[in-house]
């Protein structure tokens, strides 16, 4: 049995502020927990009671299902930091690259649909170039599958869908 360096509660709760002060956004338990295990110390009951307990005295926030550092949290890994071994560091750096791209990605592009009582949904789409809008679109649909749907679409290839869009807008009329 492999034995990491990750040997305590405490070493583990700095671990857990590492990973989330360089989080790109918000992250599930599950997303928190699969970055957590670039160490042999970490399993999951352990894992769990540490954020619970982080979120109890206010270095991590809990918003439905995704957790994100507050600032008292983040005083305390910069603080704390450089008593992580260097080579949990470089892991968590290193696995922190595919989540933040997934989670920057999660931030620029949205769906949501929503019913109406008629039965009818609405898909909600919207595209942000980092902190900027670039389209938010309200779709009407027939029902949720169909919205469902549309907003699959989107989500596949918002980049084509945004040119369609403006590329319809910049049509002119053609004389008759």
């Amino acid at each position: 049995m492999s034995i990491g360096f990750i040997q305590d509660d405490l070493d583990l709760k700095l671990l857990v502020l590492y990973i989330m002060d360089r989080a790109a956004g918000p992250v599930t338990f599950l997303q928190l927990f699969e970055l957590a295990l670039c160490d042999a110390g970490v399993d999951y009951f352990s894992l769990s009671q540490a954020v619970e307990h982080m979120v109890a005295t206010g270095q991590l926030s809990k918003e439905e299902d995704r957790y994100s550092i507050t600032d008292k949290g983040r005083r305390n890994s910069q603080i704390c930091e450089s008593s992580l071994p260097y080579s949990v560091r470089l892991h968590c750096d290193e696995n922190l690259v595919k989540v933040n791209d997934a989670l920057r990605r999660e931030a620029q592009v949205q769906t949501k649909v929503t019913g109406n009582p008629d039965g009818t949904a609405t898909v909600h789409l919207v595209l942000n170039d980092m902190e900027t809008p670039l389209l938010r679109l309200e779709l009407l649909a027939p029902d949720a599958a169909r919205a469902a749907a549309w907003g699959e679409v989107f989500q596949a290839d918002p980049g084509k869908f945004y040119l369609a869009v403006t590329g319809l807008l910049e049509k002119k009329e053609e004389p008759s």
